[in-house]
């Protein structure tokens, strides 16, 4: 996606206008004037350029990679489907084509959900062919390898994994191919994570473009566009990855020249939505290269080519050739740079320039072997990320906040499903449901989830038929998977076998709860690898319930006047499950004394907040046995918490506030899907707030409505907020230490984004620390800038932001991204929603104003504590705010009566240590071979079997959660016995380590070793790591472990 700005071949971007001025003005320097006749006299006083290029060039020196490449947006402004029929499926059939009529003539792949639609629908055997052969010449190349070029800001780290190991079992299964290299060029600022990962996986390279103009505008003036990257502060040198920075003119081939009004080197010109013309006639297809021409293209390719040298430290030139949606008639666009790159060569001496088509491999090869020295690039990313001084990035943390909560749970039901359906297969072999089928239920919610991972799809940046898109996805495939969930319980619980069961997650953004019957049963399955104890709460129509469990045994719970509905109740029921277990609850009609506790509720009276009294402040306690919330009766708002640990309180406020924004470009900058662009400092809407405190034994919850003023019928937020009592013999510790949220918001007005401030007493000093992929946390200091200071402040927040002083954090954890900001000491506010309309003609054109009229209703975990009790529980809650307990329920009959034991799933139990988390736990259906020289061969033999599925081989990834030095217990490496760790499984013959994403076996995996000052020599870097014959590994501070796990056969 180019994003905005002047108008080009490729829909432009907002670099685009400075790019063709910029070549405007290295062509117009190298062209001698008798090339353009007598006109021509206007370029002699900018001769000079040639005789400052430096002596390399004028020898001959410099080597210019032509790569030819298409960037295809899986989503964006037009569906998969139509981008399909338009453009993508011809890019596919006509580079296959065009690639087999000339040796010389190379290309790279990226995105593989676009070819795998091609290569199962519209590739023909012949095309097949083909493409195997073009793969093992080196002609044809798969970059990255995922199935999309995944956005680096807003997704959590586990969908990046499955989204590029998607890819990469389909390319080694198919193809045995291993992409080494990443092309990273669209996301709008870079991570630290994605390096650590793309390192993981195997990859000797890393490609970026889109990082802060101003810091590009340096690195290319210093040249140190290309540098080591060590992303990870704990795994440092042992994953890191050189990396490669495109220059100002990014991933598309300069389109200006001068000689011409229409664009250039894009012979094929512009894709046609919705049908390809039937002419074969594009509009702005480039002039071609004829003997009257070819002379000027030459000189307008090597003026680029030699300004693009000056910015790095070899005479190797990356020059990509081509931009978004190109290369859908590669016939056109080969016929004309092949007689451009021989003019050019055979004038080398002339130009100072060779050329040839390349590959990223051949680039970086030439590179590596040019055994420079290269900086180290320490664990800081590239976030947040502008294009101008009003350009911020930063809205898009925020965009479309429905669908960043729908792709989150349903990547978390993914996560459930994988592990409830491997300990299926492993415990039930000769169980009737399905596997083939049960198989496909899952790959439906791979792929989906992997889809919205796209830089243009889950960043909320896309058209709205493309959103509808990829929700319709989500939800299909989150309907197979609750089916699949469903149908394993019919089949392993002979009591439900004459019942009915159903699954059932519930999502407020996208449909209303229905009450559940008094009679019923309901199963909880806890898909984390620790032992839980939390809260599920169920929406009754009966307010005098009883619960029990598998045992006959009452359970604590209790019920309340729901907040949504005054003819509904919320039943809160305290659950205890194992790791990876489930457990069966009967909820039924009830008055005797095991009937739930019935919560009372008190209301207090609208407030107006700025005429409260101070000096006479009235405070209401709200307490469990690690927080005491103190609200302030004058405002009804929030006052205080109390750590009862450590009794330090610390003033808390909490208020929503809206940032109005321009959406006429003729009178300033605009904010839009990508652009945060305050007018002012944000404001406060709403004048009054109403409270209700409803309180049990159990749950206590506060319940904040804001008005736009004292009299409004209908209020604007509300803001539900929940502490739990945890009675005696239950763990508690995770789920008494925080303080769970829950907002609404929406509909908003046009051109107001929505916040929520917190305000508290600690010296921060301005200083926000914000997550990077749920993975690693980045300090983020408060900079000053002279333009667009708030919005250049926003950072991502994927799950975890935090402020402290020097002795108390407050932690928030979130169930989707959000953008956050620190805009003043002491404070942390979080955007919730935005709603967006501007005049741009560009938004307009491609319907990206963001007119979003939704309500969203976005759920955070509040931690307040010192920094070392903080530490403890940051990254388990975070996990369980992720992965919460999925849900399903049946209707309870006279055979669905309590079993008189814990359901078997509950034994031997997968549990790990509180610093390890089960990051992957399922069953890939590859039927490639691990070996891979004998999988070379199967490929070469056609003897893989395309419509099998291996269900013997389980994919298993344990992470380290914690940084080296992060806590004195935790940050310390754990020895696991993989044998007895998954004993419940079955009996572990053989355990493989593999690559991230399965495809390397570790032993064998050798990446390149980059010359640094802290690593003199190039080489290969070797991962292996030691599994013992007993299965035991160690796994250290972040490392992610990936494992192919055999059992014995049942």
């Amino acid at each position: 996606m180019p994003g905005p700005a002047a108008q080009g071949v490729c829909g432009s971007g907002r670099q685009k206008s400075v790019q063709r001025a910029l070549l405007q003005s290295a062509v117009q320097a190298a062209v001698p004037a008798a090339a353009l006749g007598a006109g021509g006299a206007m370029y002699l006083p900018l001769l000079a350029f040639l005789c400052l290029m430096p002596r390399a060039a004028r020898l001959g020196e410099l080597k210019a990679f032509v790569v030819p490449h298409s960037h295809m947006d899986v989503g964006w402004v037009y569906t998969v489907q139509e981008s399909m029929h338009a453009y993508a499926a011809n890019v596919y059939t006509s580079v296959v084509e065009e690639l087999m009529k000339g040796k010389q003539r190379k290309f790279i792949a990226v995105e593989q959900e676009f070819f795998r639609l091609w290569w199962d629908t519209v590739a023909t055997d012949v095309h097949k062919q083909q493409v195997h052969q073009l793969l093992q010449e080196g002609r044809l190349e798969f970059v990255i390898g995922g199935q999309v070029m995944h956005d680096e800001a807003v997704t959590q780290i586990d969908d990046q994994i499955l989204q590029l190991t998607e890819g990469h079992g389909f390319l080694y299964g198919t193809f045995g191919v291993r992409p080494q290299f990443s092309w990273h060029v669209d996301p709008f600022g870079a991570s630290a994570t994605t390096p650590t990962l793309f390192a993981l996986a195997g990859f000797n390279a890393h490609l970026i473009s889109r990082i802060d103009y101003d810091l590009k505008d340096n690195m290319q003036k210093t040249k140190r566009l290309q540098f080591v990257w060590r992303g990870s502060p704990s795994l440092s040198e042992k994953q890191e990855i050189f990396t490669h920075v495109m220059d100002q003119y990014s991933y598309c081939t300069p389109s200006h020249i001068p000689f011409s009004d229409r664009s250039g080197f894009y012979w094929n010109g512009i894709a046609v939505f919705p049908d390809p013309p039937k002419d074969g006639v594009y509009p702005d297809m480039s002039l071609p290269v004829t003997d009257a021409t070819i002379h000027l293209y030459a000189q307008t390719m090597v003026a680029n080519i030699k300004k693009r040298a000056a910015w790095f430290q070899t005479p190797d030139v990356l020059w990509p050739w081509g931009c978004d949606k190109q290369f859908f008639n590669a016939s056109v666009q080969y016929a004309n740079m092949d007689p451009l790159l021989d003019y050019i060569n055979k004038h080398a001496d002339e130009f100072g320039v060779t050329v040839q088509y390349s590959t990223l491999s051949d680039y970086f090869q030439a590179v590596y072997n040019r055994n420079l020295t290269w900086d180290i690039q320490n664990d800081q990313d590239f976030l947040p990320y502008s294009t101008e001084p009003f350009q911020a990035w930063t809205g898009f943390y925020t965009s479309r906040s429905v669908l960043k909560g729908i792709a989150r749970r349903a990547s978390s039901l993914l996560y459930a499903g994988e592990s409830f359906f491997t300990q299926y297969v492993r415990k039930y072999p000769a169980g009737s449901v399905c596997k083939f089928w049960a198989l496909q239920q899952l790959c439906s919610l791979r792929w989906a989830v992997s889809e919205v991972q796209h830089h243009d799809g889950i960043t909320g940046t896309e058209s709205p038929k493309v959103k509808d898109m990829y929700m319709n996805h989500l939800k299909h495939g989150v309907h197979d998977v609750k089916k699949l969930m469903a149908s394993i319980i019919l089949d392993t619980d002979s009591a439900e076998k004459n019942g009915k069961v159903y699954s059932y997650i519930y999502n407020k953004d996208t449909e209303k709860q229905g009450t559940r019957k008094a009679e019923q049963y309901i199963i909880v399955y806890n898909p984390l690898a620790w032992n839980i104890t939390t809260f599920v709460m169920v929406t009754m129509s009966y307010s005098t319930v009883s619960v029990y469990d598998e045992l006959g045994h009452p359970v604590p719970a209790q019920i309340q006047s729901s907040a949504e509905s005054p003819a509904t109740y919320d039943l809160y029921i305290l659950v205890t499950i194992s790791g990876l277990g489930y457990r069966r609850y009967s909820v039924k009609l009830s008055t005797d004394k095991e009937s739930a506790f019935i919560a009372r509720s008190v209301k207090y009276g609208r407030k107006v907040i700025k005429h409260a009294d101070c000096q006479r402040r009235r405070l209401i306690p709200v307490s469990n046995d690690c927080y005491t919330v103190m609200l302030d009766q004058n405002t009804n708002l929030m006052y205080s918490i109390t750590d009862r640990e450590t009794n330090r309180t610390v003033q808390v406020t909490q208020e929503f506030l809206e940032y109005h924004v321009n959406g006429d470009v003729n009178k300033g900058p605009i904010s839009d899907n990508y652009l945060f662009t305050p007018s002012g400092s944000a404001v406060q809407e709403s004048e009054a707030v109403g409270l209700e405190v409803v309180s049990g034994n159990l749950v206590k919850e506060i319940r904040q409505y804001f008005y736009r003023n004292i009299t409004a019928r209908d209020y604007i937020y509300v803001a539900y907020s929940r502490i739990y009592s945890v009675p005696g013999g239950y763990d508690g510790k995770q789920l008494c230490h925080r303080i769970e949220q829950e907002y609404r918001a929406g509909p908003l007005e046009l051109n107001l984004e929505a916040i929520l401030r917190t305000s508290t007493n600690l010296n921060t000093k301005q200083t926000l620390y914000t997550d990077n992929n749920g993975y690693q946390m980045q300090k983020r200091p408060y900079k000053a800038y002279v333009n667009n200071t708030m919005a250049r402040n926003y950072y991502p927040m994927v799950q975890t932001a935090y402020i402290e002083d020097d002795s108390m954090r407050l932690m928030l954890l979130a169930e989707r991204s959000h953008g956050v900001s620190s805009q003043g000491n002491g404070q942390v506010e979080v955007m919730l929603h935005r709603r967006l309309w501007n005049n741009l003609e560009w938004d307009l054109n491609y319907n990206l104003t963001l007119n979003d009229t939704s309500v969203v209703r976005p759920v955070f975990w509040l931690i307040l504590g010192t920094k070392p009790v903080v530490d403890v529980l940051y990254q388990r809650s975070g996990l369980a705010l992720e992965h919460r307990p999925v849900v399903m329920y049946g209707e309870l009959t006279d055979k669905s009566k309590p079993q008189g034991q814990l359901h078997s799933v509950q034994s031997d139990p997968v549990t790990l240590p509180d610093n390890l988390h089960l990051q992957t736990l399922s069953i890939p259906g590859w039927t490639y071979s691990s070996n891979h020289t004998e999988q070379l061969q199967n490929i070469h033999k056609g003897t893989q079997k395309q419509e099998d599925a291996d269900f013997r081989r389980v994919l298993l990834r344990i992470r380290h959660l914690y940084e080296v030095g992060e806590d004195p217990l935790l940050s310390q490496p754990v020895t696991v016995n993989l044998k007895l760790l998954l004993k419940g499984l079955g009996t572990v013959v053989v355990v493989e380590e593999r690559s991230l994403t399965g495809t390397w076996d570790i032993n064998t995996s050798d990446r390149w070793k980059w010359k640094t000052a802290q690593h003199l020599s190039k080489g290969l870097s070797n991962n292996t790591k030691k599994t013992t014959e007993n299965c035991t590994v160690t796994i250290y501070p972040k490392e992610i472990r990936t494992f192919f796990v055999y059992f014995q056969d049942q």
